[in-house]
């Protein structure tokens, strides 16, 4: 059983070394048959090992960090002790045994469920699931916000790499775009017999074939993945909507704007997106969600509408009051300031209200009685 367990890890690394041997003799192709024995200008080649160099750098140092940093696994307090593993094996009923991992899982922050609206558990790690988690049957282990398992990194694409595999999906996309830009030229000579008897033209039309094909695999790919940023989702949620404790919702993770989902994983600084460098926001085990954005957004909207609404109270406050009194049954109404006295009316010959207010009259609170009301 050991040994077939070696073999199994020794086969799993197959596709990276496959894609290693590729770059090597890309490198070969290019540089040496190309550059050094094909090219005849010398600025060209000077300028084509620049810029050759540095997409290759670029495409092998988010590689390499895809393919080593360690995958994010599920924090100690999200597994069960023995006492709770043991409860929950001696219960026999499905509610119970619900209801013993809802108590556990009271004071941790998850807030996905499944399907049947219960609590997210792995039987195999027995731990409680954070949010966005899954088990991994090749890593054998559970993955913060995994997204899948890339057989060409011989790795599980989750919370701590999967900046690192957005880059190497980019920068592998852009290496093979200027390998086969560069090299088409000689390509086209290739096949109008014009390229001459250079040992390497066999090399070259490999080369082209070779990075054509892979940039259009890699157009695809990194095109849906950069859509998945945008939305704030991954691979799994995708295929299989998140379920909340208020029911399916497959945009739960999405913030308000896509510039907001890209920072979820590329982090605030703008300059570092384009490095291989962890800076993906959170610790992998909760994630803001879109209801909590949403009653964020609701409380900060409350809020100014009540600042806004004292505002106003303060500045009616502030004015006099005014006072309308109905005289004569309703048939005229009569404004006065807080400082001046109801007058009482007299008819006029045709029959409408006259009123007449004297400024110098006062105003005597115990002898009127007169409603207030704030216009």
């Amino acid at each position: 059983m050991g040994i077939l367990r070696a073999c199994a890890r020794v086969f799993k690394w197959l596709p990276v070394v496959f894609i290693t041997a590729i770059i090597a003799w890309s490198y070969y192709a290019y540089v040496i048959q190309l550059c050094i024995f094909t090219v005849d200008n010398i600025l060209e080649k000077v300028v084509y090992m620049v810029f050759y160099h540095l997409f290759l750098f670029l495409f092998l140092w988010a590689y390499y960090k895809t393919i080593w940093v360690s995958i994010a696994t599920i924090p100690k307090e999200f597994y069960l002790t023995d006492a709770d593993i043991d409860r929950l094996e001696n219960e026999e009923r499905g509610d119970r045994q619900d209801a013993i991992l809802k108590q556990i899982a009271k004071n941790l922050p998850v807030s996905t469920r499944t399907l049947a609206g219960g609590i997210r558990y792995c039987d195999i790690c027995r731990a409680i699931k954070p949010d966005r988690c899954h088990h991994c049957s090749v890593c054998e282990t559970c993955v913060l916000k995994m997204d899948h398992h890339c057989p060409w990194v011989n790795n599980c694409v989750g919370f701590s790499n999967y900046k690192f595999f957005i880059l190497f999906l980019m920068y592998g996309l852009l290496y093979c775009l200027y390998v086969a830009a560069t090299v088409l030229q000689y390509f086209i000579e290739f096949w109008s017999n014009t390229l001459g008897s250079t040992p390497g033209k066999f090399h070259i039309l490999f080369l082209f074939f070779a990075a054509a094909m892979f940039a259009l695999s890699l157009i695809s790919l990194f095109g849906y993945h950069c859509y998945l940023v945008s939305v704030n989702k991954t691979t799994l949620e995708s295929f299989r909507t998140p379920v909340f404790s208020s029911g399916p919702d497959k945009d739960g993770f999405s913030m308000n704007t896509k510039l907001e989902n890209i920072k979820q994983v590329f982090g605030e600084d703008i300059k570092q997106w384009w490095m291989p460098v962890f800076a993906s926001y959170g610790d992998g085990r909760c994630f803001p969600t879109r209801t909590e954005s949403e009653d964020s957004d609701h409380l900060l909207a409350e809020r100014q509408r009540w600042a806004e609404e004292g505002m106003e109270s303060d500045t009616t406050n502030t004015e006099d009051n005014i006072k309308i009194d109905i005289c004569n049954s309703g048939r005229s109404a009569h404004y006065a300031t807080s400082e001046q006295q109801c007058p009482q009316p007299s008819l006029e010959p045709n029959g409408l209200t006259a009123v007449t207010i004297d400024p110098e009259a006062g105003y005597d609170n115990k002898s009127n009685s007169i409603d207030h009301h704030h216009m």
